[in-house]
């Protein structure tokens, strides 16, 4: 069936077909799916007003309205869909079958501390881990996940609760949602004096996204300003009704400095895991998990803290995280002990990753190191071809006319380096959300964990990007070749400021707005004529200030005859610089000799707006 011509381009129509394609997919991908002519495909586009080439990554939505064109339903495939594809290639269950009834043993709960900065999640987890993880934060903010398992005696019996810290700033929303993906109970941290506050609700909202119980824990009692029936009120009217209340949702009160409530609130997490929740895994099955956090050490390579969902973990496992792959050379638990095997529920860093997983990305374990690595290396393509299409900015013809006609819009290009995925992922996350003005943008070019290597300083000459290290510093010789390609670093180690910094460089890179401002008026009542100057104003000043050298205009009967400037300015026989209100003096203009006896000099500055 042949289509009539589109802009005299004629293309086999689809008649409704679904055609399925991955994400990031290209113009050549299409045209092989439907049999055309991918140039054909480029020139359709073209003549709906986008410019694509035929190999580039295209986004959603230019595939779909290309679709609706060619009369094709072109279905993108989401990513889990695209996984799950990808493992079933490769005969690797990825799913929800956990065995038979009799092969599945209780495993502990995973529980997500939440809540608002600075309301003592960690120092919540110090007391039960008698340790000190907020002392190795900046600022005493928590910039990546922790997870770390406790023990608590309940009716007698020693029973393991894991748990994992997130941030509690707003700009750690994807990981802080990420920890809710992968726990089965949510604890709620309010400060007793300071009450509900807006990461507060975030945080609740994301627990209850995820479909988790929550236990609020109502932190700081010992405060003088303490006030947990506040709190209790508060979080009723979200839906958090307290169970002394009549509700369902069990409310503690603890103090992470004396101890107070700390053994009540295990106890609590414990009985809502029994009550709420059949949390059981099969041990004997292959490990699969998920990454919750990974960096890069420079002794020890790629190190990924992982929470294994089901199954055991064991070292010399062929396991793929993500686009990350590798056999598992050690494994060490939250005390630092290496240890040989890690069952269900349990949080442990795994080195021996070719790479470093994302944050978030799921991990398992395969049959051998050749299918670990053919998983990884497609799974890399696909996230490739998707970041860039996600990434790329959609050109119309209209918008290329417009840049044409007022000048390219000012770019910020950033290349983002961090100790940790999830850092990295929050960082971009947070930046990606800077509004300034429609002027400039801002596009992040590349992300990695670990040292800026040469090859991020030589990316960033190029594209004349600046280079964000966050919690991380330049190799010797990428600092030297920085400092050769006068590429600028900037490094951070609280997100605030980064976020302050880049907003700032932003609203630099705006064109500034200028305001005319009139200085002062001075009428010719008097010419002189000189054979050396030419004709020279006496004038008086009638208002405000004539100051030499200043931008100036002619005025006659109100009409602008020239603009200049004020040439040479004289009080008397002295040179002088200006020359104020009610006073007289003898001016020159610049370039400009035909002035006239009533003529009014107004002199003018350009002052710049500050931007609202």
């Amino acid at each position: 069936m042949q289509a009539p011509a589109i802009g005299g381009v004629r293309v086999r129509k689809g008649g409704g077909e679904t055609i399925r394609l991955r994400r990031g997919a290209s113009l050549t991908d299409l045209a092989e799916k439907i049999g055309v002519d991918a140039a054909s495909l480029v020139q359709v586009l073209f003549h709906l007003g986008e410019m694509v080439t035929a190999t580039q990554s295209v986004s959603d939505e230019t595939l779909e309205i290309l679709g609706a064109e060619l009369e094709y339903n072109i279905e993108v495939v989401s990513p889990e869909d695209e996984d799950r594809e990808l493992l079933e290639s490769f005969d690797v269950d990825f799913g929800e079958d956990l065995g038979d009834e009799d092969d599945l043993a209780a495993r502990p709960p995973v529980v997500t501390v939440m809540g608002h900065v600075d309301h003592g999640k960690t120092k919540l987890l110090d007391a039960y881990r008698k340790s000190n993880v907020v002392s190795g934060e900046a600022g005493g903010i928590t910039q990546k996940i922790g997870a770390y398992q406790v023990e608590a005696n309940v009716d007698d019996q020693d029973r393991k609760i894991t748990f994992i810290d997130t941030p509690g700033h707003e700009a750690f929303t994807a990981m802080r949602a990420r920890g809710a993906k992968s726990t089965d109970i949510a604890v709620l941290v309010v400060a007793a004096d300071d009450g509900v506050m807006p990461q507060t609700i975030e945080a609740m909202n994301h627990a209850i996204a995820a479909e988790v119980p929550v236990v609020v824990a109502v932190n700081k009692v010992d405060k003088p300003a303490a006030d947990p029936t506040r709190v209790r009120g508060q979080l009723s009217e979200y839906g958090l009704v307290p169970e002394e209340y009549g509700g369902d949702t069990q409310f503690v009160d603890v103090s992470a400095l004396t101890g107070q409530g700390l053994d009540e609130l295990l106890e609590a997490i414990v009985l809502t895991a029994d009550a709420a929740l059949d949390l059981r895994a099969n041990p004997d099955m292959p490990a699969q998990g998920v990454a919750i956090e990974a960096h890069l050490d420079k002794g020890r390579g790629a190190v990924a803290t992982v929470l294994v969902h089901r199954g055991t973990l064991h070292i010399g496992d062929s396991i793929v995280a993500g686009s990350a792959h590798g056999r598992v050379r050690a494994m060490i638990n939250d005390l630092g002990e290496n240890i040989t095997e890690a069952p269900p529920s349990m949080p442990v860093q795994v080195l021996g990753l070719t790479s470093v997983p994302g944050a978030g990305d799921n991990f398992l374990v395969v049959e051998d190191d050749r299918v670990a690595r053919q998983i990884a290396d497609k799974r890399e393509a696909r996230m490739r071809a998707a970041q860039q299409a996600k990434s790329s900015r959609r050109k119309t013809l209209d918008q290329l006319f417009e840049q044409l006609e007022k000048g390219e819009t000012q770019e910020l290009l950033l290349i983002l380096k961090g100790d940790g995925a999830g850092s990295v992922e929050a960082l971009e996350d947070a930046l990606s959300k800077i509004e300034v003005s429609d002027e400039v943008s801002l596009r992040v070019i590349d992300r990695g964990v670990g040292a800026i290597t040469e090859t991020n300083v030589s990316l960033a000459a190029a594209s004349k990007a600046v280079i964000i290290g966050f919690n991380v510093r330049p190799t010797p010789h990428a600092a030297q070749m920085a400092d050769q390609e006068n590429v600028d670093l900037r490094f951070y180690s609280v997100i605030y400021q980064a976020i302050d910094e880049i907003e700032a460089a932003l609203k630099g890179m705006l064109k500034p707005i200028f305001k005319e401002v009139v200085r002062g008026q001075a009428e010719i009542r008097n010419i002189f004529r000189s054979s050396k100057i030419g004709n020279i104003a006496g004038c008086m000043v009638i208002d405000g200030t004539i100051k030499r050298n200043a931008k100036a205009r002619l005025l006659r009967d109100g009409v602008v005859v020239t603009e200049t400037s004020i040439a040479s300015l004289r009080r008397e026989k002295d040179d002088a610089t200006e020359v104020r209100e009610g006073f007289e003096c003898g001016l020159t203009l610049h370039n400009y000799d035909d002035i006239r006896i009533g003529d009014i000099v107004e002199v003018f500055e350009m002052v710049e707006q500050e931007r609202v």
